[in-house]
């Protein structure tokens, strides 16, 4: 039997993380971030392949495109590591890369410019490509209070040095995951407000969706609260061009509202990631290939079909 670690010595570790996280925040943030980013990134690509999930982003590559070379595939993943590393070095300067507009350039359909105008109540779904924490500063910067869903930290302190470099992201509040947390964000959304979540990660508790030619774990929330909200989904992109320099792009797709609410969000929980496919073909080396995103054969037990149909009902019987 796994022994549990005692409370206080999980206390001690805790706050022994969160002090040498917020040295390496103070640290970090005293170099300029071009160069932070640029070392972050070197470091990573040369040393993260020496991981175990190195070796799982390349079978994923693999099952995605098989008739990729290895060589290629190696190439794809390293670039991974080191946008990742990059990833790592801007977190610690967010708030700053925020108001440097010069390093962004949007691209945006009609839908997502009115909800830039503070005209349009939406849900924003992003994916983990190249710096997604900055997907949002196009509206940040023309003053939108976003509310970001996030899953916290196991480390109560870690996770808050890490909130409080997201504030200036986030003025209509950071919420992590919970029964609160839907209430709130469905209170939000009806009342005219603009929430942002990921919607790439895997959910064993939600449905299958086709992704890459195979079935996906996929969550099925940002559909349910649109659909409940009938608000439109921004899907959210960002490519890296050169360094610490950003093409941000929004994209608006609406749910659609029949009789058969649970076919409704499977279509569109399905439409996100087909967009999503399309996107991470463009610039593999900018997805988060580690992510345990495939549902291995076989139907979905019929627990999960229960737990995913409650979670549904409960989400949209608040319409």
């Amino acid at each position: 039997m796994k022994q549990r670690k005692h409370p206080r010595l999980t206390a001690v570790q805790n706050f022994v993380e969160g002090i040498a996280l917020n040295c390496a925040i103070r640290l970090f943030r005293l170099i300029p971030v071009d160069v932070a980013s640029f070392l972050m990134g070197k470091s990573w690509r040369l040393l993260a392949p020496f991981n175990a999930r190195h070796k799982r982003a390349l079978d994923h590559l693999e099952k995605a495109f098989p008739e990729m070379p290895l060589k290629r595939r190696e190439q794809i993943v390293r670039g991974m590591w080191e946008n990742l590393g990059r990833v790592a070095a801007e977190t610690f300067h967010i708030d700053r890369l925020l108001k440097q507009d010069h390093r962004f350039t949007a691209i945006t359909d009609e839908i997502t410019e009115d909800v830039l105008k503070g005209n349009q109540a939406c849900l924003f779904v992003s994916f983990h490509s190249a710096n997604w924490e900055l997907c949002v500063q196009p509206a940040v910067r023309q003053g939108l209070a976003i509310t970001g869903v996030y899953q916290a930290l196991r480390n109560p302190e870690a996770d808050r040095a890490l909130r409080d470099l997201r504030l200036d992201l986030y003025k209509g509040g950071l919420l992590s995951k919970s029964h609160q947390t839907a209430r709130k964000i469905l209170s939000t959304l009806k009342t005219g407000g603009v929430v942002a979540m990921m919607g790439d990660l895997r959910e064993t508790r939600g449905i299958k969706v086709p992704f890459f030619g195979r079935l996906a774990y996929a969550n099925p929330v940002p559909a349910s609260l649109a659909r409940a909200c009938n608000v439109p989904i921004v899907l959210g992109r960002v490519v890296r061009k050169t360094g610490v320099n950003f093409e941000i792009e929004g994209r608006a797709i609406s749910v659609p509202v029949t009789e058969d609410r649970e076919r409704d969000i499977e279509t569109a929980t399905a439409q996100i990631h087909t967009i999503f496919e399309s996107w991470i073909r463009e610039q593999p080396e900018q997805w988060m290939w580690i992510h345990k995103k495939w549902a291995p054969p076989g139907k979905t037990s019929a627990q999960k079909q229960a737990r995913r149909a409650a979670g549904m009902n409960s989400i949209a019987s608040q319409d």
